[in-house]
């Protein structure tokens, strides 16, 4: 083992990305994809390792002629004594293999994580013999195809797997995933009973009396309803709606947690990032807007469109950025969460989202989004169907994740011959290559999939369309 501030010169790139004039030379950003510049600063082969860009951290390209870095980024080259005995291309595949090792070894910072000169420089890597690096070379470039083949169906997979949960909430809110029950209710008694609790409710001084929402053009009814259902905005469904205060208060290290927009997941509300303000800011913000179990949050700053049922016993508050619908008693909450996060409803929140920069989705303009309103109990029966059909999602995306983990094995898996070094806890599904060993693609193929079936992506799907026409 060796530190890498030992084999390599480091020194920092220079070119800052607001400053790049599209030219002749290579602009090495952090990022995937290069850029272009009137000007280079190295005429050489090199390694450029994205030290400070969150989302493209330890990143490392291989680069070999004239070039400049951004300032975002290490240059490393190798030190004189070692330059015959390092092969840069074989190194890159290290750097890019051990990527995530490296980062948590040496990273630091909270919001935003970099990793320093000095403890990049005081990390340790293997010092492989120059024959061995040569090698192994033909084999790694061989192994990065089959990966990238492998990352790229499942990349390709996950997408199938989201547009599938899309499409279920889009059936759902079309009235085509359960068998419509003559016997329901219809949803315009549904809308009378809404309309008198609401006059009750301003009557008792409870709620404010609104203001007259336009009639649903013929334009804006995109697909046809089942008998039964109806056409409104979202301002019928709620009693309420509000948001946080439009400005930051005062932040303490403990107190009542206070959440913004990003907070607000489609999987739950996310605490682990959470601020918190005094109990006394709470009461007093609490005056206009205090979120309360089975009230809807609703995202209408920055990521717009994002819709979760509270279902938190303990107090907390949220900031401008997220709303508080407040149901009506004759709305199923997670019936119109649901809805609220299908294609339908999402394309309008994006409509009504007004800005570029600093987004907002008015509460005023929230209101007027239509919403397919359903029977009471086929808003019961719709909730049921789509939380098993997204348990059939969840699964898929396990299984689609835990593929990701082992085609990204593969490349390590090669490496472990160079080192020639046995891991005493290394899973099964990875492949331990020989020297004189030829493994058939097939068995990488196996190994990046682990245990999981192979007709687990036909599998789910079809299974998941069989649970969408099944009768009610």
């Amino acid at each position: 083992m060796i530190e890498i501030g030992k084999l390599f010169n480091i020194e920092k790139g220079s070119l800052q990305s607001s400053k790049c004039t599209p030219g002749q030379y290579s602009f090495i950003t952090a990022g995937e994809e290069w850029k272009t510049h009137i000007e280079y600063t190295h005429d050489c082969e090199a390694l450029v390792f994205a030290m400070a860009a969150s989302g493209s951290l330890g990143r490392t390209h291989y680069v070999n002629g004239k070039f400049i870095a951004s300032d975002l980024c290490f240059i490393l080259t190798p030190k004189k004594e070692y330059v015959s005995k390092v092969n840069l291309r074989f190194y890159s595949f290290y750097f890019n293999t051990y990527r995530e090792r490296i980062v948590k070894a040496t990273a630091t910072g909270t919001s935003k994580l970099a990793i320093n000169r000095k403890s990049f420089s005081n990390y340790q890597i293997y010092l492989v013999d120059i024959e061995k690096q040569t090698q192994l070379l033909h084999k790694l470039d061989k192994m990065k195809s089959i990966s990238d083949g492998l990352l790229q169906t499942i990349q390709q997979q996950q997408k199938y797997a989201e547009m599938l949960r899309q499409s279920i909430l889009q059936q759902a809110v079309e009235g085509k995933l359960c068998e419509q029950d003559p016997n329901d209710e219809p949803a315009s008694v549904l809308l009378e009973k809404i309309k008198a609790e609401k006059e009750r409710l301003i009557a008792e001084k409870k709620i404010k009396k609104q203001k007259p929402l336009p009639p649903i053009s013929e334009e804006e009814k995109t697909f046809d309803l089942p008998k039964g259902w109806e056409w409104c905005r979202l301002g019928e469904l709620v009693t309420s709606v509000t948001d946080g205060p439009h400005y930051s208060p005062e932040y303490h290290d403990k107190g009542i947690p206070f959440i913004s927009g990003r907070n607000i997941t489609l999987k739950g509300i996310d605490f682990s990032t959470a601020k918190f303000i005094s109990p006394q800011l709470h009461e007093e913000l609490s005056k206009r807007c205090r979120p309360e179990t089975g009230d809807i949050l609703y995202t209408k700053g920055g990521e717009t469109g994002k819709a979760v049922v509270n279902d938190i016993d303990f107090e907390f508050n949220v900031w401008v950025h997220v709303a508080v619908l407040k149901p009506s008693t004759f709305v199923y909450n997670k019936y119109l969460a649901l809805a609220l996060n299908s294609p339908h409803c999402y394309a309008l929140s994006q409509k009504y989202t007004h800005g570029t920069g600093n987004r907002d989705l008015g509460l005023t303009r929230m209101i007027k989004i239509t919403v397919p309103l359903p029977p009471a109990n086929e808003q019961q029966r719709i909730v049921q169907r789509v939380t098993k059909l997204m348990g059939q999602c969840n699964l898929l995306e396990r299984e689609l994740s835990i593929s990701k983990k082992y085609a990204s094995q593969l490349m390590e898996s090669v490496l472990q011959e160079a080192f020639s070094v046995q891991e005493t806890a290394k899973p099964a599904q990875v492949i331990e290559f020989h020297p004189d060993q030829t493994i058939p693609e097939t068995e990488l193929l196996a190994a990046a999939r682990g245990k999981i079936r192979e007709d687990t992506w036909e599998h789910l799907c079809k299974r998941a369309l069989e649970i969408a026409g099944e009768e009610g």
